[in-house]
């Protein structure tokens, strides 16, 4: 290796690093590097999935989020109805059975005056039921070209956040050339946060199908978008923000909220609702909306 390509491999990753930056940061991953990340995936064994065929959701596997909880300004209440999480099969592009989160209009229908939201929508994860540390977790999912919705697919940690860690597989806020990853925890978080953007190669969106996944190691987390190598995280380069917060059991989450500071960052828009036009509530209204969920599947070490 020449002297300037050393000089490149240091300072590359830490370039990656930087938060919030305006243009898409994917660095290429050597032919050496998606190997080795190869062949640990072939390693691993299958010790969670659910492909959402059986028409209900599995609540030995997945919680529902209820209304009470809210965050980051979003505009709808999460609520436990069949009008938010559905399932879908026959469609067109699907392997099977369909897991549909789907926000609604129901104005009135929020019991929390501090918020007094518009819409409710669905939020499911595997907290108390499943969780791991270390391994590879995937979905393959397809998402609505609207401005201001919030799908998302991620992980957290058991305890209190930051401490315990975030890392955001997939987030999306209306803006359909391209998906979100992140990496949140002690020192880095929100607009410190170590994050990045995934451009779709032309002809393809969000709309399309595509697998969100994340290869989690002790000292580097790397994700993908349709098995392309999108960012790695170092363990060395994480604390320099902080303390690594990524050694601990983590938890999925699946998602549609609509709305938000995230939204509201990259739109500007605050009325009539934060960070989601009126054009988005209507098509909410006339039910046009989903974020629709193929399967979800993690493979790592089994614990038995």
């Amino acid at each position: 290796m020449t002297r300037l390509a050393q000089s490149l491999a240091l300072f590359l990753p830490i370039l990656a690093l930087a938060a919030c930056a305006a243009e898409p940061r994917n660095p290429a991953p050597t032919e050496a590097e998606v190997d080795a990340a190869q062949a640990e995936g072939n390693a691993r064994q299958l010790i969670f999935s659910d492909e959402f065929n059986s028409g209900s959701l599995d609540r030995t596997k997945w919680n529902v989020v209820g209304m009470d909880f809210w965050v980051n300004d979003e505009e709808q209440a999460y609520v436990d109805s069949p009008d938010t999480i559905q399932f879908a099969d026959g469609v067109e592009g699907a392997d099977g059975g369909l897991l549909v989160l789907r926000p609604v209009y129901r104005p009135g229908e929020d019991t929390r005056e501090d918020r007094n939201a518009d819409f409710i929508s669905g939020r499911v994860n595997t907290r108390g039921n499943f969780d791991f540390t270390y391994g590879r977790a995937e979905a393959r999912i397809r998402m609505p070209d609207a401005t201001g919705v919030w799908p998302a697919f991620w992980l957290l940690g058991n305890e209190e956040w930051p401490a315990t860690g975030e890392i955001d597989i997939m987030e999306y806020i209306g803006e359909a050339d391209w998906t979100g990853t992140a990496a949140h925890g002690p020192g880095y978080s929100g607009d410190a946060g170590i994050d990045d953007r995934y451009y779709f190669p032309e002809g393809t969106d969000v709309t399309d199908w595509h697998v969100y996944a994340v290869e989690w190691e002790a000292d580097v987390i790397r994700f993908y978008v349709d098995d392309v190598m999108t960012m790695r995280i170092p363990k060395t380069n994480v604390e320099f923000f902080g303390e690594w917060a990524f050694d601990n059991p983590k938890f999925l989450i699946l998602n549609f909220a609509v709305g938000g500071i995230f939204p509201r960052k990259i739109n500007g828009i605050e009325q009539p609702y934060v960070g989601m036009p009126e054009e988005t509530a209507e098509r909410i209204r006339a039910g046009e909306l989903a974020m629709e969920v193929d399967w979800v599947r993690v493979y790592g070490v089994d614990p038995r």
